[in-house]
């Protein structure tokens, strides 16, 4: 068992669980979206991508550029929701509908970035 590889499909995975995680949940309640699970997809998913680099296969540059997909929709729903508490008149449902929403679309880079870390796997087996 490579040791390398089981820590890459880890963090992988947990980006995805916590990303996961975080979007589930009515969009009008902000009760069901934690702000700290919203960090801890950010900093896993930053983490995945430096984790990425160096691979220099067609699938580790499309592993990349999912996690740099990712990244950038998690730091926009970052950005969104710690102006809007700090700055802005607080989290109301419209800004929540929209940091989920950027959730969401981070949560199908994720997604995708899994298929290929599985097609991956398949393609080294055979």
């Amino acid at each position: 068992m490579n040791r390398e590889k089981v820590i890459f499909a880890f963090f992988i995975v947990l980006a995805l669980t916590l990303n996961f995680g975080f979007f589930v949940g009515d969009t009008s309640n902000p009760n069901h979206h934690n702000v700290y699970e919203l960090y801890a997809a950010l900093v896993i998913s930053l983490i995945c991508t430096v984790l990425k680099f160096g691979d220099r296969t067609h699938v580790g540059a499309m592993m990349l550029a999912t996690s740099l997909v990712a990244d950038l929709q998690l730091v926009a729903a970052a950005v969104i929701w710690g102006y809007a508490a700090q700055v802005g008149g607080g989290v109301d449902e419209m800004i929540l509908a929209s940091v989920v929403s950027l959730s969401g679309g981070a949560l199908m880079a994720n997604i995708l970035s899994v298929v290929l870390l599985v097609v991956e796997t398949v393609m080294v087996r055979r």
